[in-house]
């Protein structure tokens, strides 16, 4: 006879695994209630501003939402045939600019392709103002009659490349090149400036992470091996300049910095250089360097510090007993124990380096500035937030492959913060 075994009970006459299976659920949506604010604080002031900005590189809705009978129009009109849009598009572009007036929205569309066509804001403006009079038939030859750019043919053509709702010309504009009939073109040589300021922000931000590196590491190893009450004494100078304004810090810097400033007098008064020959250090690439090492030399000090406060002295007494010099013992014992420090601290300034911008700013002059100046700028001025968004994406995304080739080369595992 086979025989059925009854399932397991709890006191209340449930099912033993529902219970379990109860509990569990339970201890989850506790888990998760307990994160859910962290949670939505991260969606909502990271993972939400970074996906705004990924939208905002391609979107480009305004010319179809503002000119739609003119979009639809102009497919059928091929730019290569070297002829003027019909009579109809013109028409269909009256209609659709006399509902743009009403709206206010013309400016704004004459701004978004003023972009790719010097002279479209001013054109868009002026229609505007004489589009009402335009009526009857024969409007193609009413709006050029206006206005001569309605007859010009590049004209309608970045109308039209521009038709549809998303753009790859943010990002081409990222990387100083066009759309263009032939296809994709980069801009002259005098006018690529976004390709100069990438390769300018990724240079200086590792020489000033090196500079960090080399002058924060003799502050750590001796802040690590001082007795206790010394160390935490000299810690508070490590950690005085958190206590002071970022724009404090960089306005002293100018001063300092400026060929009348304090620098450039004790070198002109110690007779190292002469009134006459005063160094340039303000408004060039030296005064960022300079001044943006002093403001990150701390974020390369602590985990520096904290790594090595957790070095056992008791491997390089060991190594030297051994028969080590002073050298071998510190570079073959020592050094490789405090690599998780450098790591941390050189990924923690880096990161922090390519992405200033008031530093540069002030300091930096035409020749010092970042692409994170650039970004404000179109931000803040230009009002290009499109042109600003595509180069905030390549700028995380060169970061993303730095990243990656930081983790293959030292291995992402090996950073710690003590």
């Amino acid at each position: 006879m086979t025989q059925t075994h009854a399932p397991v009970l709890t006191q209340d006459g449930r099912p033993l695994k529902a219970s379990l299976a109860r509990a569990l659920r339970r201890d989850k949506l506790r888990a998760f209630l307990l994160i859910a604010p962290l949670l939505a604080f991260v969606l909502l002031t990271f993972a939400a501003p970074i996906a705004d900005m990924l939208f905002r590189s391609v979107e480009n809705g305004i010319v179809a939402d503002t000119l739609p009978r003119t979009v639809a129009a102009l497919e059928g009109w091929e730019p290569a045939t070297g002829e003027l849009p019909d009579e109809p598009v013109y028409a269909a572009l009256v209609e659709d600019l006399k509902e743009a007036v009403a709206a206010k929205t013309h400016t704004r569309l004459g701004t978004r392709l003023n972009y790719e066509l010097s002279g479209m804001s001013s054109l868009f403006r002026k229609a505007g103002r004489s589009v009402q009079k335009i009526e009857g038939d024969d409007v193609k030859a009413q709006m050029i009659a206006e206005d001569a750019g309605w007859g010009d043919i590049q004209v309608w053509s970045t109308v039209k490349r521009l038709s549809p709702r998303y753009t790859p010309s943010y990002f081409l504009a990222a990387v100083d090149a066009k759309q263009t009939e032939a296809g994709v073109a980069f801009l002259p040589e005098r006018e690529r400036i976004y390709l100069m300021l990438f390769g300018r922000t990724l240079s200086m931000s590792i020489v000033i992470t090196l500079a960090c590196l080399v002058l924060g590491y003799p502050v750590a190893f001796l802040l690590a091996h001082l007795p206790l009450r010394t160390s935490n004494l000299l810690m508070i100078l490590v950690l005085l300049p958190f206590w002071t304004s970022l724009l404090v810090r960089t306005s002293a810097w100018k001063v300092l910095l400026q060929q009348q400033g304090v620098i450039n007098d004790i070198l002109v008064w110690i007779g190292l250089i002469g009134d006459n020959a005063r160094l340039v250090m303000m408004n060039n690439q030296t005064g960022t360097i300079i001044a943006m090492t002093h403001i990150l030399l701390p974020f390369m000090i602590l985990p520096l510090y904290s790594v090595m406060k957790t070095i056992s002295p008791s491997y390089v007494r060991a190594a030297k007993s051994l028969g080590a010099n002073d050298w071998t013992a510190f570079w073959r014992v020592y050094f490789p124990q405090s690599v998780p420090g450098i790591g941390a601290g050189a990924v923690l300034v880096f990161i922090l380096a390519i992405g200033y911008y008031i530093t540069p700013e002030l300091v930096g002059g035409t020749s010092g500035i970042f692409i994170s100046n650039r970004i404000a700028f179109h931000i803040s001025s230009s009002l290009n937030w499109g042109l600003a968004a595509a180069l905030g994406t390549l700028l995380l995304l060169a970061v993303m492959i730095l990243f990656v080739v930081y983790d293959k080369i030292v291995g992402i595992d090996n950073v710690k913060l003590g």
